[in-house]
């Protein structure tokens, strides 16, 4: 059973040497660990500390390309290089990889695709405001669309067999976090959440992540056009029927002051109960037409 830590790092050259240095090289049920670093474009000594720290792989972007892009680029590197597990940890010291075992023992002992670390948010007096409830309201939204009882979901410490893996095809160009839960989550694979220690970051903020409110932005678009990717027809009907039903409704009204003798001064209601129900059922169009393109990308993802 090999393991292969993966540390995508940004000019981290403070902390990274710490957080290769505290990987376990020893875990029981696990033959083999090894350390991946991959540098995001960084322009510090991030590159030549992680390889002094004992980093087994570096491998580094010229150009800053994001955390998202660059978590893709290690997955694909740590199937090629055999992992038959993969965690995912941060450069910048935050988490405590003495903890790795305690992610992997649901998958050494087959319950889960994927666990994920639960930072315990909400008791977390360390972190930002704006970024602490932007978390908590991006693990709510995670929840009610897809059902999972994911109470973290932008944590960065976890880990994933190989086959999970494989089975991810990340688009977002942002963050991997809330793309890999819903495409799990779909792809019948077992989510598990434990909980884990989230220390105060000891040098400036975060280089992977630049703002706050860009970050929850851009979350939610990945979010929105992820769900829209596996449950397009879902959406989409809800949405298309529920116009039509306030469509209805207007026309319903309109009828009752027309036989009332009052038709005349109401048009207005016609029109605009037409244009609802048109728009209502194009909705549901879409919906019908985007289940079947989903439906065929799932059935070309079965043959790789």
């Amino acid at each position: 059973m090999k393991l292969i830590v993966i540390i995508p790092a940004y000019n981290e050259e403070k902390t990274i040497g710490k957080v290769i240095k505290s990987v376990p090289r020893k875990i029981k049920g696990v033959s083999e660990i090894e350390i991946l670093v991959w540098s995001d474009g960084s322009t510090d000594g991030t590159l030549e500390i992680a390889k002094k720290a004992g980093a087994d792989y570096v491998f580094f972007n010229k150009i800053n390309l994001g955390l998202a892009k660059t978590f893709a680029l290690m997955l694909r590197k740590a199937i090629d290089l055999k992992a038959d597990i993969i965690v995912n940890t941060d450069a910048d010291n935050q988490y405590d990889q003495k903890e790795i075992p305690k992610l992997l023992k649901p998958i050494l002992s087959s319950k889960a695709d994927m666990v994920l670390g639960n930072r315990q948010i909400k008791k977390l007096n360390h972190m930002p405001l704006a970024k602490k409830y932007g978390n908590i309201i991006g693990s709510w939204t995670i929840r009610m669309l897809t059902g999972c009882n994911v109470q973290d979901a932008s944590t960065g410490f976890r880990a994933l067999t190989r086959e999970c893996a494989q089975k991810f095809n990340l688009l977002s160009p942002h963050t991997y976090t809330h793309e890999t839960i819903i495409q799990a989550i779909n792809k019948d694979l077992a989510i598990v959440e434990i909980p884990v220690k989230f220390k105060k970051r000891s040098s400036g903020n975060s280089r992977l992540i630049f703002g706050v409110w860009p970050h929850v932005k851009k979350s939610a678009a990945t979010i929105i056009r992820a769900v829209l990717m596996y449950r397009a027809f879902k959406v989409l009907a809800t949405s298309g029927l529920l116009i039509m039903s306030f469509g209805v409704v207007g026309g319903f009204r309109f009828l009752y002051f027309y036989f009332s003798g009052n038709g005349a001064g109401h048009i207005q209601s016609l029109i605009f109960s037409s244009i609802l129900i048109n728009l209502g059922f194009t909705i549901c169009i879409m919906g019908i037409l985007a289940d079947l393109i989903s439906i065929n990308r799932q059935l070309i993802e079965k043959k790789r």
